[in-house]
């Protein structure tokens, strides 16, 4: 009798996770799945990051959406506007068994440039700021000591001006931004801005790549 109990548990979970939401209007923690850790990062455009960190062994699900405002369910019309406080986010699902959430801040610094203030190349406002939003007093300590690495090592002539704060709240965006550059390879952002973006990161971190 426990066989079914334990099926009916597990369906119910992904199906919640797939739905994308809570009660409460907020993304479905993707932690709700036994043996995963959670990581929210911004730093520019959310098409860009999300088909880098989907490609990374030991992650299981990558979501865009917005963090670090004041509005409750923005919408992607609002946050553009800069006035709603958020930033364009990926919440990530990730294995801390395969990846590390140190792991995962370095591909972060290494994929977007995080000495610009509030924009990030042709993208500029608020909402496409540098921005770690951590979830525990660990994952704080990793990105204060990871930016004081990499600040040591010079890698950039200006300063790091990556926000870092305690998460909050995520809202997942709108459905046609989820999986962006998958469905839409030939869009000419996905052609000028993300395909190299995606090809510097393949070579840079090709040890780390999920099979495909």
């Amino acid at each position: 009798m426990k066989k079914p109990l334990y099926i009916l548990i597990i369906a119910f979970t992904c199906g919640g996770l797939v739905m994308g939401t809570n009660l409460s209007g907020n993304a479905e923690d993707p932690t709700a799945r036994e043996e995963t850790e959670t990581a929210t990062l911004a730093g520019g455009c959310f098409w860009c990051l999300e088909p880098i960190f989907e490609e990374l062994q030991g992650v299981r699900d990558v979501q865009v959406g917005y963090s670090g405002g004041s509005v409750e369910n923005p919408t992607y019309k609002q946050v553009s506007t800069g006035n709603t406080g958020h930033a364009e986010a990926v919440q990530i699902a990730y294995e801390p068994d395969v990846i590390s959430y140190r792991e995962l801040l370095q591909v972060f610094f290494t994929i977007h440039d995080p000495t610009q203030l509030n924009r990030q190349g042709p993208d500029v406002g608020p909402q496409y700021r540098s921005a770690v939003f951590y979830h525990t007093s660990e994952q704080k300590e990793t990105t204060q000591e990871v930016i004081r690495k990499f600040k040591e090592k010079g890698i950039w002539d200006g300063d790091i001006v990556t926000e870092v704060t305690p998460f909050d709240a995520f809202y997942r965006a709108e459905e046609y931004h989820q999986e962006y550059y998958e469905k839409n390879p030939n869009a000419g952002y996905c052609q000028v801005i993300i395909d190299p973006k995606v090809a510097k990161f393949r070579e840079k971190f090709q040890s780390k790549l999920k099979d495909r």
